[in-house]
């Protein structure tokens, strides 16, 4: 299942010619870098080729984990940090409490499987670590337009997308594993928006405290 999994993604990342590139990179590396503080053990969920991940390595000890193993290499190569496959539909490859902060960028929309994945983030993040991150979400304003107009709810055009939640699907989902910190909308509440996420958020990141 790896196997296929890895050439699927290696497909879509386009085998490679979209290296160096990340969704929001700089909104989204100073925010996380922010979370994410100094002196840290951080696990970067889904890095692919480290992009994002070199926001925050500076006086944190980083270990990158994705499906992609050319991706993998990029980064390990780029930026100096250890790397490990992963299939995030599994369990994971890493002790009980092993890191302060765990990052998933862009990730949790292509998991099927909550119930499996959130689990296994929580066994291996210490009590009180963080889980950061960002997720597109569906169901705005722009999405409900889409539907009425006979189009498919499918969020970038991206086919690997497989979770299209809402603002309170994405709230409801994750408070059975984490305290919510801090919710910070990316795209698409910007100005007197921001008061009405639930409608008009279409990118949002996040900040959950383990319990």
């Amino acid at each position: 299942m790896i196997k296929l999994l890895q050439k699927l993604y290696q497909s879509h990342h386009k085998n490679g010619s979209r290296l160096r590139q990340s969704l929001l990179e700089v909104e989204r590396g100073k925010l996380l870098s922010r979370w994410i503080g100094e002196n840290k053990k951080v696990l970067d969920l889904g890095c692919r080729d480290g992009t994002l991940t070199r926001h925050f390595i500076k006086n944190n000890q980083v270990t990158g984990a994705d499906i992609d193993i050319h991706a993998l290499k990029f980064a390990k190569k780029t930026y100096k940090i250890d790397v490990h496959q992963v299939d995030l539909n599994s369990s994971l490859p890493f002790v009980n409490e092993e890191f302060d902060v765990i990052v998933m960028g862009e990730v949790l929309e292509h998991l099927p499987y909550w119930g499996i994945t959130l689990p296994e983030v929580k066994r291996i993040l210490k009590r009180d670590g963080i889980l950061v991150g960002s997720i597109p979400l569906a169901y705005h304003i722009q999405d409900r337009v889409r539907v009425l107009r006979g189009k498919k709810l499918l969020i970038s055009g991206d086919p690997t997308h497989v979770q299209f939640l809402s603002y309170d699907d994405f709230i409801y989902k994750v408070r059975a594993y984490f305290d919510i910190k801090d919710i910070v909308v990316l795209q698409g509440g910007k100005g007197w928006k921001s008061k009405f996420p639930k409608f008009f958020a279409r990118n949002i990141a996040f900040c959950l405290e383990n319990i």
